[in-house]
Order: C-alpha cells, then structure tokens, then sequence
C-alpha cells in the first residue's frame, strides 16, 4: 500500500447521532456481523499508527469497539460535520501529527483509500481532500492536527460548512481527483471505483449497500488445520476474520490463530477485511 503520512498518523470516525431518516444511529447499524462503527474503526486501525477516536454525540451510546480507542463527546450538538472535527483534532493535539477524519456510514472504505489520502499530507499541506466520484469528500479526508485552532475558529463564527476551511487562506489544502487518486496502484487495484467514499444516507441506501457482497479474500489453512482436504489457498467473500474462517469450515476461537496479509496475529474474529486480503489460519496449540 502507499506509504504513510509524515509523522504519527492518528483515525477520527465521526459517529454521529440517530438519524431521522434511518431511524437508529449509523454507528449501530449491522454489517456482515459487526457494526459499521466497528468496521471502520478496524479499517482504520490497519492504516494508522496512532491512536484512534470516537467523536460522538454527548452520551450517545456506542457499540461495541476495539481496545484502546478513545471517545470524545461532541461539546455541542446539531452543529454539523465541522464541530466533530474541531472535537477530534482538538483531542489529538501532542498525540499524532494528522488524523484522517470519517464518517462511521462508509461501508466499503478500504485501507488503501486511506493510506494514499494520509501519504499526500505532506509538509506544505494542511488537508489532503478527495474530490471522490464527483463530490468533496471532507469526511474522508485527512488534516493536519494543527488545524484544530483555526476549526474552532470557525465553528465559533457559524462559519460550519467545511468549505469555509478548505478556502481559508491558512489552510493549505491539495484536493485528489478520481484519477489523482487511482495514480496509486495498490489503490487502483484494491478499489478502483472509489467505493470508499460511498455512504448510507437513508433506508434504501443502508438496504443497497448490504446486499453487496462481501470483500473477495484469500484464506489458507496450515499445519494442523491443513489436513482432511483442506490444503491450498480458496478465495472466499467474509467481510470478518470470524467470517473467513467459517467459510472453511473453522472456528476462531483460542486454538486457532490468523495472520492477516502475512503479518497482523489476531485472534479476533470482529476484525474487518478488505477485498485482496490474504488470511492464514494456524493453530496455536503446542505443536500445531
């Protein structure tokens, strides 16, 4: 995948509260046996080596999330997408350089969408937006943590759409047009319609998006777990770790373990996956 931004790269999902129109918060909604919000975070996670933040409505309840991820309340509601920024980038100040800041509603966000958007942040930048499938992308984006000033700034001034950051004359901002985007090859590879950026904004959306397909992975048994027929790599579609392993016939639980492209152990069945994955399951018993 591309490289990382320059200095520690931290993930700011926005969780947003219930929604009108679906009915229940986005950060809840089931995807392929976890959460968006689970799945993002986990997403994020893979692409990051910061830490990883929660902006939410004040005392909004959260599903369930990863281990060492922090949570922010959002110091004021129904100000829109930009206060939530404001809140993240504020909470991150003297712990990571940049934050790519979403949305909790991006099903299909890939680890290679995120690394090409954080590996464009470099020194003379302060944003790197996409201008993703015909539109600004504010919340797929990433900034610079010493925005977070300046955010508050105009969120103080009822200036709350992010265009008015984006044109401020202190923020440098470098905007990636599809083809700008797909000039990185593992991204063009992984994604190369940008389904990234696609979100759920209503019923019909949530409904169109579940019915995809889950991420086309390649999984491989050994060891121990490779007898009785089971040698050799399968492309299977499992949006999890748990997910890959039930589609060959396992079970993630402490006897067995996965590597995920070759080198992140978890045991962890929650963890999303992305299309290209590879997922090898070995046994952890002695021996195995």
């Amino acid at each position: 995948m591309a490289g990382r931004a320059r200095g520690r790269a931290s993930g700011v999902v926005l969780a947003g509260g219930r929604s009108s129109r679906m009915g229940t918060p986005k950060a809840e909604l089931e995807w392929h046996g976890s959460t968006l919000l689970r799945r993002t975070l986990g997403v994020l996670a893979r692409s990051v080596d910061g830490p990883l933040l929660v902006v939410r409505a004040a005392g909004q309840p959260l599903p369930e999330m990863p281990p060492n991820v922090d949570v922010v309340d959002d110091p004021e509601q129904g100000l829109g997408p930009l206060q939530g920024i404001s809140a993240g980038l504020g909470a991150l100040v003297g712990r990571a350089q940049v934050a790519f800041v979403c949305s909790t509603d991006l099903p299909f966000l890939h680890p290679a969408f995120v690394c090409r958007v954080l590996s464009a942040l470099i020194d003379d930048l302060d944003v790197v937006l996409p201008v993703a499938r015909g539109y600004p992308q504010p919340l797929a984006a990433a900034y610079r943590v010493t925005l977070a000033p300046l955010v508050t700034d105009l969120v103080v001034a009822g200036d709350l759409r992010p265009a008015f950051l984006f044109r401020h004359e202190r923020c440098r901002t470098l905007r990636l047009d599809d083809a700008a985007l797909l000039k990185d090859p593992a991204l063009a590879a992984a994604d190369p319609t940008l389904d990234s950026v696609i979100n759920v904004n209503s019923p019909d959306d949530y409904r169109a998006a579940r019915c995809q397909p889950a991420p086309q992975v390649t999984v491989q048994r050994y060891g121990a777990l490779a007898g009785n027929g089971h040698r050799g790599p399968r492309n299977v579609r499992a949006a999890t770790l748990s997910g890959a392993a039930a589609a060959v016939d396992l079970v993630l639980d402490r006897h067995v373990i996965a590597a995920l492209n070759g080198d992140q152990i978890s045991r962890d069945g929650a963890v999303p996956l992305a299309s290209g994955d590879t997922v090898a399951f070995m046994s952890s018993d002695a021996g195995g």
